[in-house]
């Protein structure tokens, strides 16, 4: 079975659309004194709505709150824009949509709070937020993985199981879905990108996976 990564939907939208380049991880989801592990290279991303504050999203992309929306299917209806954003409990969408997939073209270690800072081009967060990842459980490093993304010819759309919702970063979805798709950046357009996030991470970072 294919194996999906949990990331906010806001997120998971930026990164389709080629709008972020990297994610950052210190733990599981909501997994207490767990540190991060790559345990996959490739997977599917998959959209979450617990825990979205729309004022941890840069002003440039919170109307991106909105559209996030659409990656959830509730049959009851989507819920209010304003309880997603405010980062208030939720009920779950029914079905997800599975829209891009991705792999790791880098992963990196950092504990300076200027390189968060100075990689804040490629995510869509605040800097502020992205900085209070990096000082969460400060004996942990913050790992930065850039990822390739990767959009789907056509969204899947999968039924949400209880095992999906698990305190967990990964799951593994119940259907078969291809690694096939066009890339949301050019070669060069990623190449240019991935050398200057590599150049930021050298300086104040350890490389994990070069």
């Amino acid at each position: 079975m294919p194996i999906a990564f949990k990331e906010w939907a806001v997120t998971v939208r930026a990164l389709a659309e080629g709008e972020q380049l990297i994610t950052l991880r210190k733990g599981g989801l909501r997994v207490v004194g767990k540190p991060f592990r790559l345990a996959h290279e490739r997977f599917f991303l998959y959209p979450t709505f617990d825990h979205q504050p729309g004022d941890l999203v840069r002003e440039s992309h919170q109307p991106e709150l909105r559209r996030a929306l659409e990656e959830g299917v509730w049959s009851d209806g989507e819920p209010m824009l304003g309880a997603v954003a405010s980062g208030a409990p939720v009920q779950q969408p029914d079905r997800v949509r599975i829209r891009a997939w991705a792999e790791v073209a880098g992963h990196f270690t950092i504990a300076d709070p200027r390189c968060v800072e100075a990689l804040s081009p490629f995510y869509v967060w605040t800097p502020d937020y992205a900085e209070k990842r990096l000082g969460w459980r400060r004996h942990q490093p913050l790992h930065v993985l850039l990822l390739r993304t990767y959009r789907i010819p056509r969204p899947v759309t999968v039924k949400v199981r209880e095992e999906y919702t698990a305190a967990q970063g990964w799951v593994e979805l119940q259907r078969e879905l291809p690694f096939e798709g066009t890339p949301v950046l050019s070669d060069a357009e990623f190449d240019r990108a991935s050398e200057e996030i590599r150049a930021i991470t050298s300086e104040a970072g350890q490389p994990v996976l070069a």
